[in-house]
């Protein structure tokens, strides 16, 4: 099914909106982005419509539920208030083009970065957590009763399994999972999440939001887990200075939530869901190239973004650092660069890989839609390869993960902090060297003087 060609798509949509009463398709182009399922829009009617899509069978296998109940989640919410679009049919066999479903498409763009541009981003956050509130109304008789309930502890020890599956050999991760088995709090009464509340998922149009989008990971759970996964530094792109997805503070964040909600929120709480959920986007990535590698789903965007994991390392070393003892936090550590010698003779393998990224950036303006998104991608690609090449690697280590993870070894232990430090700063080097988190990082870590 990945292989389908847009001809293929084209049919199975002429089945599709038949049954939902709507005319043939016309202008089917496929939209940017997407980590997991593909986006298609296309016009039908005189309106303008997306189909939201797997891009195969396997992608289905082994989550809670289908695209059939996802639509029913999104009328739920649609019927809540929430800027949710309206789903028009869900595909069926018949239509043989997949899992997936059309919904009307809404006004607004989803790129962070024109929103984050946006005049009012203060308006915007105030209407994310009006929204948010209204989406943890929703009960159990709202939706269907396959939509899933986090239980904390199964979750965590599913985050163990994923480790263990992606080598086991990440120190950095096992501390989150060993922090999160130590701090597991008290259940609360559970809401509907949406699962992935976040920048890249919304719509937003003249500083308004105007949808939200990408309800697949929809289930009950604590209220926190929607607030934090939100505000983690990765979905505020370039304004890490602005905690509250990349918009505003977190106490105006908070307050609109709770006035629209009726809930407190728990800095405790919201503390655990931001290292839970930045341990389960960390394995996430890693997760990206073991689909590649098997052939599930054989996108360029995977391989780059299993290489993103080290932005989410980052993250967590924050998260958790400040429970070392002081003396462990002023520890200097030093510059882990190392660069290979300098270059004669026949071209190496960086600059190969420069003069191709060159070369790619060349025929940029000849490309439109996905295929431009896909070229920055693979520039990014390369400038991995590229500064992998150049700088010096610090391999993971499974001796370390495991002592971790028996909680044999913490950020109490003498020495360990500054090796995660100077470790995951080697990472980011090579993969995401402009990540703000670094520079953040970087900015309050102590370094050792040059001689």
């Amino acid at each position: 099914m990945g292989e389908m060609t847009q001809d293929d798509l084209r049919e199975g949509l002429v089945r599709a909106m038949a049954r939902a009463g709507v005319g043939e398709p016309s202008a089917l182009h496929r939209l940017t982005g997407g980590a997991t399922m593909e986006s298609w829009r296309f016009t039908a009617g005189g309106e303008d419509y997306v189909l939201r899509r797997a891009p195969s069978l396997a992608f289905m296998e082994g989550r809670p539920f289908g695209h059939a109940t996802e639509a029913a989640v999104i009328r739920a919410a649609h019927g809540a208030g929430v800027t949710a679009p309206e789903v028009v049919t869900v595909l069926e066999d018949s239509d043989g083009i997949g899992s997936g479903f059309v919904m009307r498409a809404l006004p607004g763009t989803p790129d962070p970065k024109a929103i984050l541009a946006m005049e009012q981003p203060d308006r915007i956050l105030a209407e994310v957590a009006r929204d948010l509130a209204r989406i943890h109304s929703l009960g159990r008789e709202d939706v269907p009763p396959e939509i899933p309930e986090l239980d904390y502890r199964d979750g965590i020890e599913n985050l163990r399994q994923q480790f263990e599956e992606a080598g086991g050999d990440r120190p950095m991760i096992a501390l989150g999972l060993r922090w999160l088995m130590d701090h597991v709090p008290d259940r609360v009464e559970s809401v509907l999440g949406h699962g992935d509340y976040r920048l890249g998922n919304i719509l937003c149009e003249d500083s308004h939001l105007t949808g939200v989008l990408d309800w697949e990971l929809a289930h009950f759970g604590d209220p926190h887990e929607d607030l934090a996964f939100g505000c983690m530094p990765v979905w505020r792109f370039a304004r890490y200075d602005r905690p509250a997805l990349g918009l505003g503070s977190l106490e105006d964040y908070f307050a609109v939530y709770e006035a629209e909600s009726g809930r407190t929120v728990d800095p405790a709480r919201f503390r655990f869901w931001s290292v839970y959920r930045t341990v389960w986007w960390a394995l996430g990535c890693l997760r990206m190239a073991d689909f590649w590698r098997r052939g599930e789903d054989r996108m360029l965007e995977r391989v780059v973004i299993s290489r993103r994991t080290s932005e989410q390392e980052l993250d967590l070393l924050l998260l958790l650092e400040e429970d070392a003892p002081e003396a462990e936090r002023n520890r200097a550590i030093d510059d882990p660069m190392e660069m290979n010698p300098a270059l004669h003779g026949e071209a190496q393998m960086d600059e190969i890989v420069i003069a191709v990224s060159e070369w790619l950036s060349s025929i940029k303006h000849k490309l439109e839609g996905h295929d431009r998104f896909q070229l920055a991608v693979a520039r990014n690609a390369l400038g991995i390869v590229e500064r992998e090449h150049r700088h010096f690697t610090i391999h993971d280590d499974r001796s370390a993960a495991l002592k971790v993870l028996r909680g044999e070894m913490n950020l109490r232990t003498p020495g360990f902090l500054a090796e995660c430090r100077r470790g995951v700063w080697s990472k980011l080097r090579e993969d995401s060297p402009k990540y703000p988190s670094l520079q953040a990082a970087l900015a309050q870590w102590p370094m050792e003087e040059e001689e």
